[in-house]
């Protein structure tokens, strides 16, 4: 059977078409023709022989089901609908998503639920590599092996865009597990590199002091905290003494101790990447959870590039294809090692295999063209021979 089951029609059109025969009335929507099964009447469109059909002629979803379409009888659209509201017979009923989310390219990928069931079927039972095994274990250690691909091999990166307010600083995402890269956005749409403040911190904890500045404390015996003034005074600092465009006369050298300004720290023995552009700064407040940013870059456009785990939501729960075969050997090593009694050649066989899949995969998925390197190689003046 082949993988592929929808029309080129329904995937670039995102809809899913039927033919009427003049008594059908219920017409059950595929998740192969949508991204997501549409869950309202809102969220799709009808048509019947290219005419619209008004939605007071048909129930979505129909009551008690999550995605079966249900013509009802009306009396309007005559001309293509029976009198029982049913489409007329041979004509073409198309269900088009109203707002299409145009979610492509999933071919590429391996739903979670798909991945165990083959390994199941290929990996488990008499004299297979695993004799016996709970779907609940292999579940585990495909979720571990998911997770670990999505910060080195599969990379699970998303983009979010905010504007920053005048509070200069945004909340972690959700699924956030490190940053790639942080940047600001230009007039242009062309993206700045920020980079990250070595030269301060968020403390994540001020305590409130006495005028003898010991600690004062609640009634429960706890540490009283009070606002942070290094933010307080990061925020209202002055950044154009920090960074300069590297043409300002300030830039200079004390001849008699080599002392070296604000302005170009580091600028002796190399430049300190933080203090040698004027496009920002941030820091990151990992007890909080937040992203706080220098007073430069507040109401502008800020683009987070973050790596996620994969796990999500459902939808991320999938494994590219060209890591498929290193996510069964890495099963297989996980669940080898949890069996009592295992030989350890055997685990130590799995292991083998488990690197040299990942490392097969990471080469895979690194996506490099030839043609590309050649080109930045020429930008760097090298001479390469083809």
């Amino acid at each position: 059977m082949a993988l592929i089951t929808n029309t080129q029609e329904s995937y670039y059109n995102q809809s899913q078409s039927f033919t009427g025969n003049g008594t059908l009335v219920e017409f059950s929507l595929s998740v192969n023709y949508f991204p997501t099964i549409p869950t309202s009447k809102a969220q799709i469109q009808i048509f019947v022989d290219g005419q619209e059909i008004d939605s007071a002629n048909y129930n979505y979803p129909k009551t008690g089901t999550s995605n079966v379409l249900q013509f009802v009888s009306n009396g309007d659209n005559a001309a293509v609908l029976e009198s029982s509201g049913a489409p007329k017979n041979n004509l073409k009923l198309k269900v088009v998503e109203a707002i299409a989310t145009e979610k492509y390219g999933n071919y590429r990928y391996i739903s979670l639920n798909d991945l165990i069931s083959n390994y199941m079927v290929a990996f488990v039972g008499d004299e297979k590599i695993i004799n016996r095994v709970k779907k609940s274990d292999l579940l585990f250690h495909a979720k571990r092996g998911l997770q670990e691909f999505s910060y080195d091999i599969s990379r699970v990166e998303k983009i979010q865009e905010i504007e920053l307010g005048p509070s200069l600083s945004i909340p972690m995402p959700q699924d956030y597990i490190n940053y790639v890269r942080i940047s600001s956005v230009d007039d242009a749409g062309v993206e700045h590199i920020l980079y990250p403040a070595n030269f301060t911190s968020k403390p994540s904890q001020s305590i409130l002091q006495d005028s003898d500045y010991n600690y004062m404390f609640d009634t429960d015996g706890s540490l009283l905290t009070t606002s942070s003034i290094t933010d307080e005074r990061f925020n209202e600092f002055d950044i154009t003494k920090l960074t300069s465009d590297g043409k300002d006369s300030s830039i200079t050298y004390d001849a008699d101790n080599n002392a070296e300004t604000l302005i170009a720290p580091g600028g002796r023995y190399g430049l300190n990447p933080e203090t040698s552009q004027e496009n920002g700064f941030f820091i990151i407040d990992e007890a909080n959870g937040k992203i706080s940013f220098s007073s430069d870059v507040a109401g502008q456009i800020i683009t987070l590039k973050y790596i996620s785990d994969g796990l999500g939501t459902d939808d991320e729960m999938k494994i590219h294809k060209l890591a498929e075969d290193a996510m069964y050997k890495y099963i297989t090593h996980g669940v080898a090692s949890a069996k009592a009694n295992m030989p350890e050649y055997i685990i130590n066989r799995f292991r083998k295999e488990k690197r040299a899949a990942m490392r097969n995969a990471k080469l895979r998925l690194s996506n490099i063209k030839l043609g590309e390197l050649t080109q930045v190689m020429r930008g760097k003046s090298k001479f390469i021979k083809h």
